[in-house]
């Protein structure tokens, strides 16, 4: 299976199911499962944002995660379908209503350069997070941890 590094609070956001749009500057013509790893980092810039925009906060709070000690890393935390890549520019939103504002706010759109929209279904949370060092790119998990995911899918 392959794996995606995200840094928190982005990879809780993903594995709760309050994003389900992921930002890179680079494509993919990957599709198919993936696990979605928490990186073990959590720079300053990060904390920043989620102090200072409520919503990442309050869909953070929704789920259980009330602090930033709370936000687990260096564990894959939730397995789900890549089912396509679209330039980010092209991915349209209605920012009247709540849940499609927050989505724009947890993505990064900017157009210059031009950023990807990476589309991500059937997201399934991981109760008990898997320890596991993340990389860089799309990666492939060793085979003992993917074992160990797809047990705790069951």
């Amino acid at each position: 299976m392959r794996a995606l590094s995200l840094t928190q609070p982005w990879a809780t956001l993903v594995a709760i199911g309050a994003k389900r749009i992921e930002t890179r500057s680079w494509r993919t013509s990957y599709a198919g499962r993936i696990a979605i790893h928490a990186a073990t980092g959590f720079p300053g810039w990060a904390r920043d944002t989620v102090r200072d925009d409520p919503r990442f906060s309050q869909a953070l709070n929704q789920a259980g995660f009330f602090t930033w000690g709370d936000l687990p890393r260096g564990v894959i935390v939730a397995t789900a379908r890549l089912t396509g890549c679209h330039r980010a520019e092209n991915v349209q939103f209605d920012l009247s209503k709540a849940k499609e504002a927050a989505e724009y706010a947890f993505g990064d759109y900017a157009i210059v350069p031009s950023r990807w929209a990476w589309f991500l279904q059937g997201v399934k949370f991981l109760s008990a997070p898997v320890p596991c060092r993340g990389a860089l790119g799309l990666w492939t998990m060793p085979a003992d941890v993917e074992r160990t995911v797809r047990e705790a899918l069951r």
